[in-house]
């Protein structure tokens, strides 16, 4: 008893907090809907017809798309709104569409509605448009809640928000067997990309710079860009102060071993040998032993040099730095 009480208990632990529905579900739901809109018997058999055929394959995700089909039938708002996605640039998906604001729409039509809509915007990289669209919108209120989930995840990773890209793939993947098999894997890179990020690191940065070129080459060159732009500088500026302060300790710290040690060890031992006036040869170790006092264009020229040891990316971001210094110098 003891046991089978502990296997119960780890089974109900293990027990996903959302449900996949599955198309007799959804069915169900929209013939209740049609039933409250007094839909005509015509249009009725001819979404019968529709949901009688079997779906291509077995993807889930298909059936938010045949539910949407389906509303296209009953109301000329939707078809106006998936006629105008099949011909309109994302560029110009600035305005939410009227009809995902209707108070007379019930939110059954209205929340699946408003995640196609939110897929379309998330195929054309505006990640921050969709997370909008989906914001407040639960996986057992919509026909597609892995859709849901993972366009959430992959709009939080593409933002840098590390906590709630996580959190939605802890969500998504609580069903991975059952998921689409491309959901599965992109959620666990995804997963293993962005859970080792740290806040004000070079991978950091090099993120943010990759998000400001998108919202650029998509038109979004507002306050959010601006924000961004001043981030990655503010960062670079406190990497580089930091590293000046390492280069000064150490230096500090060679000159103390130094003073420590006689200055001639050989004058009382045979003359050395060799030929040559005695004279050093400072230059190869000069730069770093002078870091912290070296002037602003000797400086940019040695972080350059450190740049060239990074991979491309973080070569870019120190790279986009420096013209942003040049910039702002003249």
């Amino acid at each position: 008893m003891l046991t089978a009480t502990v296997f119960a208990a780890d089974d109900l632990e293990k027990r996903a907090s959302w449900n996949i529905p599955d198309a007799g579900q959804i069915r169900a739901q929209l013939e209740d809907h049609l039933k409250n809109q007094d839909a005509d018997e015509t249009v009725r058999l001819q979404i019968g017809i529709l949901w009688d055929t079997p779906l291509a394959s077995g993807d889930q995700s298909l059936l938010l798309d045949q539910l949407v089909n389906s509303l296209i039938l009953t109301n000329r708002d939707v078809a106006t709104l998936v006629a105008k996605l099949e011909t309109t640039p994302a560029t110009e998906a600035h305005i939410i569409p009227a009809i995902l604001s209707k108070d007379d729409l019930a939110p059954f039509v209205i929340n699946n509605l408003k995640l196609y809509y939110a897929r379309w915007l998330a195929q054309s990289q505006l990640q921050d448009e969709c997370l909008k669209v989906l914001e407040g919108i639960r996986p057992q209120q919509v026909a597609d809640p892995a859709t849901l989930l993972f366009y959430q995840a992959t709009g939080y990773h593409r933002i840098l928000a590390k906590d709630k890209c996580l959190a939605s793939i802890e969500l998504l993947l609580e069903n991975e067997a059952d998921i689409p098999r491309r959901y599965s894997t992109l959620a666990n890179l995804m997963k293993a990309d962005i859970a080792p990020l740290k806040k004000d690191s070079l991978d950091e940065v090099a993120r943010l710079m990759s998000d400001i070129q998108r919202r650029l080459k998509l038109g979004r060159a507002g306050t959010r860009v601006r924000k961004e732009e001043d981030d990655v500088i503010a960062k670079l500026d406190k990497m580089i102060e930091e590293l000046e302060q390492q280069q000064q300790q150490q230096q500090q710290s060679g000159q103390g071993q130094g003073s420590l040690n006689p200055s001639s060890p050989a004058q009382d031992s045979n003359p050395l040998g060799g030929s040559g006036p005695g004279n050093v040869d400072r230059r190869n170790h000069g730069e770093a032993d002078d870091w912290g006092a070296l002037p602003p264009k000797e400086r940019q020229k040695a972080l350059q040099q450190i740049s060239k040891e990074l991979p491309a990316h973080y070569r870019e971001v120190i790279e986009e730095y420096f013209r942003k210094l040049a910039r702002d110098g003249s």
